[in-house]
């Protein structure tokens, strides 16, 4: 354990110049980024109520199922504090509190922070919301934790984030496009920049873990392996409501999605493809019988998956979520 856990610190020593190079990409200065307030009604202008009831007046024409998936997603960007805390006890992150990747840490925390922001005072403002309940389901996320099955390893954290963000940048960009034909070019606009970043910040873990490919080829190869045994779970997957248990709730969450096409099963094949074309799963050499048997595994997983996505039948019972009012 003691070999394994010093040869990742290598490796996260060996990737983090190559993070810091590449940092001013992935994550934009924060004097000049956006801020929930610059998308928001202004409190300090003559016209608030009036802009105020321009934005009840646009969400009033977004569905059930679009409210549901909305209240879903800017309770897992709330759960914030979970993934930080998460991310300070991977292997190579916290050995040095002023290191490269405490930096990264703390500062991808600090976009990702502006995106519940957003979200939560949009919907308080909508007033189609119950916040109470909803205030009660970000404090369980929150309290109860997750298990991603990545352990303190980097490789498999850093091949989950590079999953889990794509899938929030494809929901909510596809957010975005549903309150555009329902008429709110608000929530669309931003959901759309929070996709923006959602799509930065998968592009560093992708070239991350890139790097792990370029110097322990096996070892990546054995931890991709193993995430999509076990399946990516969403950040979520504990979410629930006032009187239910642990989880109980995320199954009528991915129904929504699934009913409107926001976040599909098809998607996730669709991720695990492009994750395996970024980094060149089918051409990496120095592979041993185990590397190899994993990147087996990886390369037919997608056809597999496939096959049990076009056989899933579309969810149609509605559940009646206490989040919302009405």
């Amino acid at each position: 354990m003691k070999f394994f856990e010093e040869k990742r610190r290598e490796a996260m020593t060996h990737i983090e110049k190559y993070m810091l190079e590449k940092m001013g990409e992935f994550l934009k200065p924060i004097d000049t980024n956006w801020q929930p307030s610059d998308l928001l009604p202004d409190s300090t202008r003559e016209s608030f109520f009036t802009e105020i009831k321009d934005l009840q007046e646009s969400s009033a024409g977004l569905s059930y199922d679009l409210i549901a998936v909305l209240i879903g997603d800017t309770i897992t960007e709330e759960a914030l504090p979970t993934y930080e805390s998460w991310l300070t006890m991977v292997e190579g992150v916290s050995r040095d509190e002023e290191g490269g990747w405490m930096k990264w840490t703390r500062q991808w925390t600090a976009e990702e922070n502006r995106h519940g922001d957003l979200l939560n005072k949009y919907l308080y403002l909508s007033g189609r919301v119950n916040m109470r309940m909803m205030e009660v389901s970000t404090q369980y996320l929150i309290a109860d934790g997750f298990d991603i099955g990545t352990g303190a390893d980097p490789y498999r954290n850093f091949i989950y984030t590079s999953f889990q963000e794509m899938a929030t940048n494809i929901s909510h960009r596809r957010v975005a496009t549903q309150a555009k034909q329902y008429g709110d070019a608000l929530l669309s606009k931003m959901c759309g920049v929070i996709a923006a970043d959602e799509a930065r910040h998968a592009k560093a873990y992708k070239y991350f873990i890139s790097k792990v490919f370029e110097i322990d080829p096996n070892e990546a190869m054995i931890a991709f392996e193993d995430m999509m045994r076990k399946k990516i779970v969403m950040p979520a997957h504990f979410l629930r409501e006032v009187g239910l248990r642990v989880g109980q709730t995320f199954g009528h969450f991915t129904d929504a999605a699934q009913r409107l096409g926001i976040y599909t099963a098809l998607d996730y094949v669709d991720i695990m493809k492009e994750l395996i074309e970024e980094w060149h799963i089918e051409s990496t050499v120095d592979l041993n019988e185990a590397g190899e048997k994993a990147r087996d595994y990886i390369t037919n997983l997608p056809t597999r998956l496939l096959r049990v996505a076009e056989r899933m039948k579309n969810p149609m019972l509605e559940y009646k979520f206490s989040w919302i009012n009405g």
